[in-house]
């Protein structure tokens, strides 16, 4: 049986009980940012839940289709095997281009919508994914790419790459129709796998 000073070594002071039930909210918001900024997969899991309400969808505005830019889009790229193209080959296929690191929360909330659109399309021949990986060692992404099981085949850019496709914010996507046309620029996170995103991308394979 406890004496009244065991229990009282267990128990807090009730001030202490006091300031714990004021601050609580405080408390939590303090832990919660704290792991939002140790921790790239908790700030990507709120960031999904906040793509799965919509208001982050991407689209390409119609309006913007006659005025599509022609600027220096082409760039050099390497796939995994070192083997090194060019954009400008690609030219007649809708080319969906990704920048992203596996250090990035917003492109690792993002990237299940880009394999989701990915694996719609990828068996299309007038549709080409680039997913450019900007890690400073491609081992972590490929690494991050087999351990959430992804498909997407990862790319590396090979030299300059022109500031009209990217100048450096992570994660970026550029959407090129047939022509080389940017139709899509788009810095920060997106939801690629809405209806109205997955429509608009087989009208640029249809045209």
């Amino acid at each position: 049986m406890l004496n009244n000073k065991e229990v009282s070594k267990k128990k807090p002071p009730a001030s202490k009980l006091q300031y714990i039930k004021k601050n609580a909210f405080t408390i939590v918001m303090v832990i919660f940012v704290g792991i939002m900024f140790v921790s790239p997969d908790a700030k990507s899991f709120v960031l999904r839940q906040l793509m799965a309400t919509g208001l982050f969808n991407a689209s390409m505005d119609k309006k913007d289709a006659a005025t599509a830019s022609q600027a220096n889009t082409d760039f050099d790229f390497t796939d995994e095997k070192g083997n090194v193209q060019n954009t400008a080959s690609l030219r007649g296929k809708v080319v969906f281009i990704n920048f992203w690191a596996s250090w990035c929360p917003p492109c690792r909330a993002e990237f299940p919508s880009i394999e989701t659109l990915y694996t719609q399309f990828k068996n299309n021949p007038d549709m080409v994914f680039l997913t450019i990986n900007e890690d400073n060692d491609p081992a972590a992404g490929k690494a991050y790419l087999e351990k959430e099981k992804f498909s997407v085949p990862m790319y590396q850019s090979n030299g300059n790459v022109p500031a009209e496709i990217y100048s450096g914010s992570l994660p970026t996507t550029v959407v090129l129709d047939k022509k080389g046309k940017v139709r899509l620029h788009h810095a920060g996170f997106a939801n690629y796998a809405s209806d109205k995103f997955v429509k608009q991308i087989e009208e640029l394979i249809n045209e």
